[in-house]
């Protein structure tokens, strides 16, 4: 089966590829659509509905916590069944719960909000991180790493684009950002369906019962937990920090010495995510699976995030200097994520590729669910004391994969 996917691959006509690469790439945009549009209404939402900082950190953080407990299902279930089969349905589910979120904001009921979001987590859930095994299903070696790039360019795309998306469609009403996200989520839906050809299943694949899937994957950890594990808290960590910082900053760019609102504010809020964007596609067509440039990219870019948040703490009252300091920890971000993926989907064969992935993307889930409320948390306590913890979480993530990821030096 390997091999007739790269048969299959080689004979691929370029635009045919980038056609697919779209629509793989669609999935993580509006996933991310889901969460981040709504972070700079946030404030709006909190004065809306007279909510507390926690009660309003909860819109993010249940969406992120029902996903990432649901998603190594989703990966169990797309391991046996098709990877379609999975992310279709989920869409399906995730656009529809966007609808309610939105009947929620509009009736100003906190617990229809609450709970639609809590839904929209769980159809989440069979999205992006299906989608990530599904590329590793359909593309070998370089190729594999141009499209996980693309896919982590386009998650880094969406958090650019919803800022300032979020902002505008909150000039008509601070309720049409939850309106807006199921007409993305249907364009997404159409693509899936029309322009993704699923490979087919080995014949014994669906015979596996659960008992040895799981016996299978405590295996590959067995083999590769030495790795696997520090690779999933470093990507936890660095989402972690990205929306924690999000949420932060939507909060503190309002109050002074910035005093900035709306679109301009969204404007901001995109620049540390641009520069993630750009460096995450730049590293995906790099690295082809070289494995002494993975290794390389992975420490520079945890090394860049813990010297760039520790100045902050010293910098955080000049502006430009603040939000320079915090681009810069996205770029090192974006050096750290698709070598990750890389690694993650190209070392585990296809029959538990889903499930592996899902529970990288559920340990990345449960850090950018952590985030909003811990950030609320410090805020309370102290502006310092958020940028001494990240940069001391960034430093542990150093620790981990300078010590523990040693990539061949060419990644299987």
């Amino acid at each position: 089966m390997e091999q007739t996917n790269s048969k299959q691959e080689a004979k691929q006509p370029e635009q045919s590829k980038w056609i697919e690469y779209i629509a793989l790439a669609s999935v993580p945009l509006v996933l991310v659509l889901g969460n981040s549009m709504l972070v700079p209404i946030l404030p709006d939402v909190k004065r809306q509905l007279s909510l507390t900082q926690l009660q309003t950190s909860l819109i993010i953080t249940l969406f992120s916590l029902a996903a990432g407990i649901i998603i190594p299902i989703a990966g169990y279930l797309s391991d046996r069944y098709g990877r379609k089969k999975i992310i279709i349905p989920a869409l399906i589910l995730y656009g529809a719960a966007g609808v309610l979120a939105g009947f929620g904001a509009l009736w100003k009921s906190y617990p229809i909000l609450i709970a639609a979001r809590a839904i929209q987590g769980i159809g989440a859930a069979g999205t992006a991180p299906i989608a990530m095994a599904l590329v590793g299903d359909l593309y070998k070696g370089a190729t594999e790493s141009q499209a996980l790039g693309l896919i982590e360019a386009s998650n880094g795309a969406g958090k650019v684009a919803s800022p300032i998306l979020g902002s505008l469609l909150a000039l008509w009403s601070w309720t049409v950002p939850f309106f807006a996200f199921p007409v993305f989520c249907a364009g997404s839906l159409v693509a899936m369906i029309f322009l993704i050809k699923e490979p087919k299943a080995s014949a014994d694949k669906k015979k596996i019962p659960l008992s040895d899937y799981l016996k299978n994957i405590k295996q590959i950890f067995k083999q590769k937990g030495h790795w696997l594990i520090p690779a999933f808290i470093s990507g936890s960590l660095a989402l972690f920090i990205l929306f924690g910082i999000l949420f932060y900053l939507s909060d503190i760019l309002e109050e002074a010495p910035y005093t900035i609102k709306g679109v301009k504010k969204g404007l901001v809020l995109a620049i540390p995510l641009l520069g993630m964007v750009i460096t995450s596609f730049t590293t995906g067509s790099l690295i082809k699976k070289n494995g002494v440039l993975i290794r390389w990219l992975m420490n520079i870019g945890l090394a860049l995030m813990a010297v760039s948040l520790c100045l902050t703490i010293f910098f955080s009252r000049n502006l430009y200097v603040f939000i320079g300091l915090i681009t810069l920890s996205s770029i090192g971000t974006g050096l750290l994520l698709p070598c990750l993926n890389t690694m993650i989907t190209g070392t585990v064969e296809k029959a538990e590729r889903g499930m592996i992935t899902s529970l990288y993307s559920s340990m990345r889930f449960i850090g950018v669910a952590l985030g909003p409320p811990l950030f609320s948390w410090m805020m309370d306590i102290s502006h310092k004391i958020i940028f001494i913890s990240v940069t001391s979480l960034s430093a542990i993530a150093l620790v981990l994969v300078f010590f523990f990821i040693k990539p061949d030096k060419k990644v299987a």
